[in-house]
């Protein structure tokens, strides 16, 4: 699948709908820590991961773009350090002429306003006016994986990004998961439209007949009654 079906396929999907699917398919969720967060509001990115991890030089992230393909999420792995940028404007820029996705970082990021200006979309801890003033030893692997909150991503995975957060995905199953998250996404907006019209959400999960049979066997979950009669709001 190349990067234009990839996205087409996740088009109109936001991450909470691709978690709940990851639940449904048994894939496991592979969120980003909270604390990661879009810099431009509406910023949305889909791509396969592109890592590279970070010892205190951007060759890193230039060896990373000699090998990248557009349509890639470049995952730059800085260790979730909170005292210097890894990335400003010009690697930003760089990652755009590549024609890549976007970034997302495990760290922190500079040029803000630039960064916004240059539109690329961008999921990081923040912002710090510094880089680097280190140049640690570079490990192997350090082009094959990248460390994200407590998961490890590599080429094998796609990453999904927008104002909810990340989630990771292994590419063998994006076509599994992208399918069941459009059923949740169309359940939950065909739910959301009766509410609109004044059908509360109880009655559309006939919550009172969920509460009967919970009364008399109250091994029964509202997941599995959910399942059985089609609805949808949590997995």
């Amino acid at each position: 699948m190349d990067a234009t079906e990839l996205s087409a396929l996740f088009q109109g999907l936001t991450t909470p709908h691709v978690a709940d699917a990851c639940v449904r398919t048994g894939v496991d969720v592979r969120c980003a820590p909270s604390e990661l967060r879009a810099l431009g509001a509406s910023d949305w990115v889909v791509g396969r991961v592109r890592p590279a991890r970070h010892y205190g030089s951007v060759d890193i992230f230039l060896e990373a773009l000699e090998h990248a393909s557009p349509g890639e999420a470049l995952v730059i792995d800085n260790a979730g350090r909170r005292d210097e940028a890894c990335i400003g404007d010009l690697i930003a820029l760089e990652t755009k002429l590549a024609g890549l996705a976007g970034m997302i970082i495990w760290g922190l990021h500079r040029d803000t306003q630039e960064l916004l200006e240059i539109g690329l979309p961008i999921f990081s801890l923040g912002g710090c006016p510094t880089g680097p003033l280190r140049l640690d030893p570079r490990e192997a692997g350090a082009l094959v994986s990248a460390r994200v909150g407590s998961w490890t991503v590599g080429t094998d995975d796609v990453a999904l990004g927008d104002a909810n957060g990340v989630v990771f995905l292994p590419v063998a199953r994006t076509e599994e998961i992208a399918t069941m998250a459009r059923s949740i996404r169309d359940t939950e907006g065909a739910q959301a439209a009766k509410m609109r019209r004044g059908t509360s959400l109880r009655r559309q999960l006939q919550f009172s007949e969920f509460l009967a049979r919970r009364a008399s066997n109250p091994a029964v979950t509202l997941r599995e009654h959910l399942r059985r009669i089609g609805g949808a709001i949590e997995e």
